[in-house]
């Protein structure tokens, strides 16, 4: 019923591969992992041997040059986790902060950053949000000033996952205050340069994936470790972008359906004036609502990848999918807490979790309001 069917004994046998380590590696620590705030950075590592981290990457580098089946594959299986801060810190590492790298870096700065990456022996975080300036990216003020071969990085940046974790940031900021749009640049900053201080923060969700905010003071780092050629950031950045909003809608849409699932087992069980829940007709009807509503996300998502794949520009599609899913997996996460009653507002509750996990969705990599914007200039109004 649920998930991209896999078209062939490669993609099966890459599934069963990757449950299995969410089964063997993650489930079972998933409350450890909320507990600690963060999870292992040794789950990068093997995820690395086992090939997960570069999927549709050069196999120069350690990927795999496979199609972006495999990369929803991966995010579908991993959203079945029991913990979306881990899938989240992991997506942000293979499909958010390493996309312009592997498309616009220089071979230098792929063989020192992206094939550690990929190996999972350095973990990446990108670095755009700012206490001003969310999903309105041209409104960042992080500046990088050149003096010499270096670039000298001042601003803060805020909401970053893997904060704390990571052994290089992505960062995007301002390098040349007159030139609009063609202003910005990519640069990888070393986490271990002088200058930067991280401060984490307490989110409401996600508690298995450390986030914080990023203060530069006077970081200084070599011209050589910008991505691609200087004012060229933004229009990289947007690109990045679709990668982060599509696998964003497969770990959701993928962990709602699993939730979906778990509810009606649970209404399947719990008795209520003498009879299942699931033998109420308002129960039935909502639960088909919901599952009629994910389907349809399904069919949406299964539509980008495919275009992807198919080598055709999505980017609508990822946009229009991006702000359908994450409406839906809301209202999902909703009428699932509503059926598990008192449970389902409790900690341990995987639609407790789920209420708050989902919710970042309609604000993380573009907001609702910001999709609809895209898309009605798309349109012509």
């Amino acid at each position: 019923m649920f998930h991209r069917p896999d078209p062939s004994s490669e993609h099966k046998l890459f599934r069963e591969t990757v449950r299995r380590f969410v089964v063997e590696k993650i489930r079972p620590r998933a409350r450890e992992f909320d507990e600690k705030g963060r999870f292992d950075k040794s789950l990068y590592l093997e995820m690395g041997e086992l090939g997960l981290l570069g999927l549709r990457y050069d196999e120069a580098y350690g990927g795999s040059e496979l199609d972006w089946t495999f990369t929803a594959i991966l995010h579908e299986e991993l959203a079945r986790s029991d913990n979306a801060g881990v899938t989240t810190g992991i997506s942000v590492h293979t499909d958010m902060a390493t996309p312009s790298l592997h498309q616009f870096g220089t071979e230098e700065l792929k063989q020192k950053y992206l094939v550690p990456a990929i190996a999972g022996e350095m973990v990446s975080a990108i670095a755009v949000t700012e206490p001003g300036a969310g999903s309105d990216v041209s409104g960042i003020r992080t500046r990088a000033v050149r003096d010499g071969d270096d670039w000298v990085i001042n601003g803060t940046k805020i909401y970053i996952t893997n904060a704390a974790t990571a052994d290089w940031y992505c960062l995007l900021a301002v390098t040349d205050p007159e030139g609009g749009y063609g202003g910005f640049s990519q640069i990888i900053v070393p986490t271990d340069t002088p200058g930067i201080s991280v401060r984490l923060e307490e989110k409401i969700g996600l508690w298995g994936s450390d986030t914080g905010e990023i203060t530069f003071d006077n970081v200084r780092v070599p011209v050589s470790n910008t991505i691609g050629e200087p004012g060229a950031g933004f229009q990289q950045q947007m690109m990045q972008f679709q990668d982060e909003r599509l696998v964003a809608c497969i770990s959701l849409l993928s962990g709602s359906e699993l939730l979906w699932q778990e509810t009606r087992e649970w209404v399947e069980g719990r008795m209520l004036f003498g009879k299942p829940l699931s033998k109420m007709q308002n129960t039935q009807f909502r639960m088909v609502e919901m599952l009629t509503e994910l389907t349809a996300c399904r069919a949406l998502v299964n539509q980008c990848v495919d275009q992807l794949v198919e080598g055709h520009d999505a980017t609508d599609l990822i946009s229009m999918a991006k702000l359908q899913c994450c409406r839906v997996v809301r209202r999902v996460a909703d009428g699932c807490i509503q059926f598990h009653g008192g449970y389902g507002y409790m900690k341990d509750s995987a639609a407790g979790r789920a209420f708050v996990d989902t919710r970042i969705g309609s604000i993380g990599g573009g907001s609702d309001e910001t999709m609809m914007h895209y898309l009605a200039k798309r349109l012509g109004f």
